[in-house]
């Protein structure tokens, strides 16, 4: 029973360690989004997630919810500029359920035809794991066309 015991707090030590974590990164993604859109002098929404949209063009109404196939022509960016991705102008199709979770949302927040960036922390993106040129714990950044809804 007393091993029973100690395995349990030992799970709530380690449970609450990794919430701290990620609560601690959230904030430093903030700040580091924050600085960057008042650098930039770009006004943008923050949502409950944490994530940053801003909205140049509205496009029509027809909106993808987080399971439509979308057309997106896009560039992905780290706050430093560097690339890491892009599409060519006839962009990409994909299912939004199937790529990271700030695309999920903040494609969402587009009509077919909009245009705007997407500012992600890295608990909608990559979190903690390095992936490709993207360091571990990265914001990222997104141009994004929506072409097309399916």
């Amino acid at each position: 029973m007393k091993l029973i015991s100690t395995f349990i707090t030992l799970i709530i030590l380690l449970s609450s360690c990794s919430k701290k974590k990620a609560e601690e990164q959230a904030i430093k993604d903030d700040k580091i989004i924050t600085e960057y859109l008042s650098k930039n002098n770009i006004e943008a929404t923050k949502a409950s997630s944490g994530l940053y949209y801003y909205i140049e063009t509205k496009g029509n109404s027809t909106k993808p919810n987080q399971n439509s196939q979308v057309r997106v022509s896009y560039k992905g960016y780290l706050t430093d500029g560097k690339v890491f991705d892009e599409s060519d102008s006839s962009g990409i199709v994909f299912y939004l359920n199937q790529v990271i979770e700030g695309w999920t949302e903040g494609i969402c927040y587009f009509g077919e035809g909009g245009k705007g960036k997407l500012f992600i922390p890295s608990a909608l993106g990559y979190r903690s794991k390095t992936t490709g040129d993207i360091p571990a714990n990265s914001v990222l950044i997104f141009d994004i066309y929506l072409k097309d809804v399916y």
